[in-house]
């Protein structure tokens, strides 16, 4: 059975498809709508399915409900391919460059011939496209950036991917008879935000006889010595099979670590006699150093105490804070929000819809915070919780934070967030930034650098300066958990340590399925060793509340 993104991905190239061949904009709207709705969509899709109900779906019409349930039953659709039948699949792979669209996309390959993503770099490079009209130097620059860019990430997926893909990787392999005991290494055991192979490491006495019986689950599987490549999956999956416990720990420990890091603590092969990796460490006359830490940056901290291995969990989390309702951008209403929180543990609740600034978010105008402000109150009330209000407010270009110096003061929590004008010189980003810290409405900086990972590098800045800044001026500095994000950037936790700053960890969360993101942000904030004292969401209500009164005299 298709995953809802599956059914959303199938729906959004329909649509970029029917525009490039310039069909009618209303079937291109209806079917570009029908996949929002779907994505939003909180319900199961596949009982609506089964129940011949998708058309109840608002933005769901007859004929994408019935491309839909083809779907969902088959795993194809006729439709698409038959849209897609006299299109060469070399430009069907350019609708995965970022900033073409469709009817630029139609114009490369009907007026130039380009078939292909090779052929358009080429093109770029020879100075071609530049010369179409409506195209330019810049586009032409523009588009090569992002081919290079499209052919270095294909090479990765995302952590919540990788963490799914190797969980179940995991359930499969252990269920081999042979194998005594299988552990995931490499980078998903580090926490790497971006991931470009999958690795285990197998304890199996009778070695060939697991290699063959794993070799046998998979379709693609070519075996290599005591290893196992295997590559039916999205990045290529290897598992590494030991006979005796010193060998499974060695190996472990060493596919677990960088180059850099084996280096770094004189590890220059095989420890015989080791039960455990702590055992290595002691044979090492180190520390240990959880797996998430193993990274080159460990050996800059110059603070021991900043070497503490992190236990930061969940479940020491109370305040869920910046997060969006379906005032704004959100698909369920703040009284959702809370109650699945509160399922999940969280005692107190800063909602953080858009700031009136963001249209496309369809972010909130004074009158309309003023209701939400009610709202906050009333449902306090009503669930027995504490609930803040709080937005994202934009910074604007000049640094001021989005809605009037006197507004501000009806939020309890603002976080301050970049979305627009990405494109400006390091200076004058970094200036803007910082003069949104330094405001003293501020109380969180949020996703500090923009960046979606695979997909947009953040804005330029001076990141240090921007933390000096944080620090300087009790902001609390954003790990944005939603896995696009993971910002800020787990290299730079170490020096915003050095320097004393507070952090918030939150899920940017759009849905109540999104408030469990958290934990990806928790995964990285492990990375840089950040113990539960410094995270505001783990604060009590009390220590928050005191946190938001540390500038300016707020009152609950």
């Amino acid at each position: 059975m298709p995953e809802k993104s599956e059914i959303v991905d199938l729906l959004d190239n329909i649509a970029s498809i029917m525009e490039f061949k310039g069909e009618n904009p209303f079937k291109v709207s209806a079917f570009r709508n029908a996949g929002n709705s779907i994505r939003k969509f909180e319900g199961d899709i596949e009982e609506m399915a089964g129940a011949n109900r998708l058309g109840e779906i608002k933005g769901v019409g007859k004929e994408t409900a019935k491309v839909v349930s083809e779907f969902m039953l088959t795993g194809n659709s006729i439709f698409y391919q038959e849209l897609i039948s006299d299109i060469p699949s070399g430009v069907l792979d350019m609708f995965e460059i970022r900033g073409i669209g469709p009817k630029k996309i139609n114009v490369i390959y009907k007026e130039l011939n380009i078939i292909s993503i090779p052929g358009l770099a080429a093109a770029c490079r020879r100075g071609e496209i530049a010369k179409v009209k409506g195209f330019g130097e810049k586009t032409q620059a523009k588009i090569l950036e992002e081919i290079e860019k499209l052919e270095r990430n294909r090479k990765f997926i995302l952590m919540d991917r990788a963490d799914k893909l190797s969980a179940k990787l995991l359930a499969t392999l252990s269920s081999v008879k042979t194998i005594d005991k299988i552990e995931v290494s490499g980078e998903v055991r580090r926490n790497m935000e971006v991931v470009q192979e999958i690795i285990f490491v197998a304890l199996c006495p009778k070695k060939n006889a697991a290699i063959k019986s794993t070799a046998e689950l998979f379709t693609s599987a070519a075996i290599d010595d005591d290893e196992l490549i295997i590559s039916d999956f999205p990045v290529p999956v290897k598992v590494f099979f030991t006979q005796d416990t010193s060998e499974y720990y060695n190996l472990l420990f060493s596919t677990t670590a960088t180059a850099e890091v084996l280096s770094a603590v004189k590890y220059t092969g095989s420890i015989a006699g080791v039960k455990s990796e702590e055992d290595i460490f002691k044979k090492l006359k180190m520390s240990y150093i959880p797996p998430e830490m193993r990274e080159p940056q460990y050996f800059t901290i110059k603070d021991a105490a900043h070497k503490k291995p992190s236990s930061l969990s969940f479940g020491d989390f109370n305040g869920l804070l910046h997060f969006h309702t379906n005032a704004s951008d959100g698909n369920n209403t703040l009284e959702e929000m809370i109650n699945a929180g509160s399922k999940l543990g969280f005692k107190f609740f800063a909602v953080c819809d858009h700031s009136q600034n963001a249209a496309y978010a369809n972010g909130l105008t004074e009158e309309r915070i003023l209701a939400q402000r009610e709202l906050t109150k009333a449902l306090s009330k009503k669930l027995n919780v504490r609930v803040y209000q709080g937005i994202e407010s934009d910074i604007l270009t000049d640094g001021r934070l989005d809605y009037s110096p006197d507004f501000l003061s009806n939020f309890d929590f603002i976080v301050a967030s970049v979305h627009s004008q990405f494109n400006l010189s390091e200076t004058d980003m970094t200036a803007r930034i910082i003069k949104a810290v330094e405001n003293p409405n501020t109380d969180a900086l949020g996703h500090p650098t923009g960046r979606l990972l695979l997909a947009r590098d953040g804005y330029q800045l001076n990141i240090k300066k921007v933390i000096d800044a944080c620090a300087a001026n009790s902001v609390a500095i954003e790990i944005n958990a939603n896995p696009h994000r993971l910002d800020l950037d787990w290299r730079n936790i170490f020096y915003a340590r050095e320097k004393g700053a507070m952090f918030t960890i939150n899920p940017d969360a759009h849905s109540t399925q999104d408030i469990e993101l958290t934990n990806y942000g928790v995964l990285i904030a492990r990375k840089g060793g950040i113990q539960k004292e410094e995270v505001i969401n783990c604060f009590s209500i009390q220590e928050f509340d005191k946190f938001l009164s540390r500038k300016i005299k707020r009152n609950f």
